[in-house]
């Protein structure tokens, strides 16, 4: 009996309390929580971005609200890369690797609520995606069926006409601030 009891003493060298183990588990575990979110902070997000596009061109409509410091990269080859900040601060950003070739420069038009690209292709024809890829587009990629157009409606369709007023090149501003998703039928109601 008198053996147990030391060994029993003696181990409780090696093993804290358990009031004490806990509160060492907590403080750890609570520091590693606090990098992580803090981490989060620092993350950027992507924002919801719609695409079309015609014979010639493809539109990229970013839904971003209240945006500022954008900023905008595009390659020949097909890279757009985007960012910007968005409310609250936090940092927006996606890069994609487009289908087909492309002309460097672009157009915008940059609203409160979101930022529309026209791009150039530099071949005058149809892609079957928008990017390179095969696989299955990130979930923030999506198509704008509001200027949507079938190969076959390009010429003679009211939604393949598009306001190319509204779009400024890739160094100016827009002077058309609305911000509004384009929206066809409002488009024709207003023109009635």
């Amino acid at each position: 009996p008198g053996t147990h009891s030391s060994i029993f003493d003696s181990s409780s060298l090696f093993f804290p309390e358990p009031d004490r183990r806990f509160s060492i588990f907590r403080s750890h575990y609570r520091h590693r929580l606090s990098n992580f979110v803090s981490g989060c902070k620092n993350m950027s997000h992507n924002p919801e971005v719609l695409w079309a596009q015609r014979s010639d061109k493809v539109y990229l409509t970013v839904a971003l609200p209240d945006s500022k410091d954008i900023s905008v990269k595009c390659e020949p080859q097909g890279l757009f890369s985007f960012s910007a900040i968005g409310a609250q601060g936090k940092l927006f950003e996606f890069s994609l690797e487009l289908y087909g070739k492309i002309v460097p420069e672009f157009r915008k038009n940059v609203g409160l609520r979101n930022i529309i690209f026209s791009i150039q292709k530099e071949e005058r024809s149809w892609w079957p995606r928008l990017l390179k890829s095969e696989d299955k587009p990130a979930p923030y990629i999506k198509v704008d069926w509001n200027k949507w157009c079938d190969e076959d409606e390009e010429g003679n369709s009211d939604t393949a006409s598009d306001d190319e007023s509204a779009f400024v090149d890739e160094d100016g501003e827009s002077s058309d601030d609305d911000g509004l998703l384009y929206l066809p039928d409002l488009e024709k109601a207003r023109n009635s």
